[in-house]
């Protein structure tokens, strides 16, 4: 009987796919095994969908587990793709070794959340998505290192742009309404870690500080001149940080 050896699992955000990891994972210690699937009405041949919710995305990811004959991962999950993280979790808590929300949080929209994405959608439904993309995601990125970073807002552009527009509307629905799920992070019986940008306007510092109160064993990364997709901002230090989170939580190699 095989063993299965310590899995981590990439969850991509909105407008993105699993390419996101591609560069991120390339020198990952190779005794692990890392999957980054695309979430559903994501990648370059995506499946067509009926249900965009989160918690359809945690069914997606379990399905995605089961037909890999992997039981128990540590989730990292890149902002929609934590709440689709925190989903799963809820729904399979025995599955979860350690979670990372990277950018992310179990909090539900605000008021003015809410009403961001109602412009978003109209925006969205208006000028299409690669219009959404030229205005949406170069803002993500810090302002002291935006204009230093064209290819990475290039690469997400380009990312984003192939998205349709049914999946870019029926995403933003889903994030738009997604539960509060501090209990998740309440009820945690695994390690979990949050790395947060400080320039991030999608999540502020406030949101991550009170959520990382919340686990019974919590770490928290804080990144100056980061923003929202620290992946690419500092690429290094956020990849240290989830290897050496995967070593706490399989135990070091």
């Amino acid at each position: 009987m095989s063993i299965t050896p310590p899995t981590l699992v990439f969850l991509h955000g909105f407008l993105e796919s699993n390419e996101i990891w591609e560069d991120f994972l390339r020198d990952f210690p190779p005794h692990y095994q890392t999957l980054r699937p695309n979430l559903p009405g994501y990648g370059p041949e995506p499946a067509a969908v009926t249900d965009y919710s989160l918690e359809a995305g945690a069914e997606y990811v379990h399905q995605y587990l089961r037909e890999k004959g992997v039981h128990q991962v540590l989730l990292v999950g890149h902002s929609m793709g934590g709440y689709v993280a925190l989903a799963f979790a809820e729904k399979f808590p025995a599955q979860v070794a350690g979670l990372c929300l990277f950018h992310s949080s179990s909090l539900p929209d605000s008021e003015e959340d809410a009403q961001r994405r109602q412009r978003n959608r109209e925006f969205l439904e208006q000028h299409g998505v690669e219009a959404f993309t030229a205005e949406f995601l170069k803002p993500q990125f810090s302002a002291a290192q935006r204009e230093s970073m064209s290819n990475e807002v290039a690469l997400l552009q380009r990312i984003g742009a192939s998205v349709s527009v049914e999946t870019a509307v029926g995403g933003l629905e889903a994030i738009g309404h997604r539960p509060d799920r501090r209990a998740v992070l309440e009820q945690a019986t695994y390690p979990v870690l949050f790395i947060a940008g400080k320039d991030d306007k999608a999540v502020p510092l406030e949101k991550t500080h009170e959520e990382s109160l919340l686990p019974d064993h919590c770490t928290v990364l804080w990144l100056a001149k980061v923003g929202h997709v620290g992946f690419l901002e500092r690429p290094t230090d956020t990849r240290k940080a989830i290897q050496g989170f995967a070593e706490l939580v399989f135990g070091s190699k």
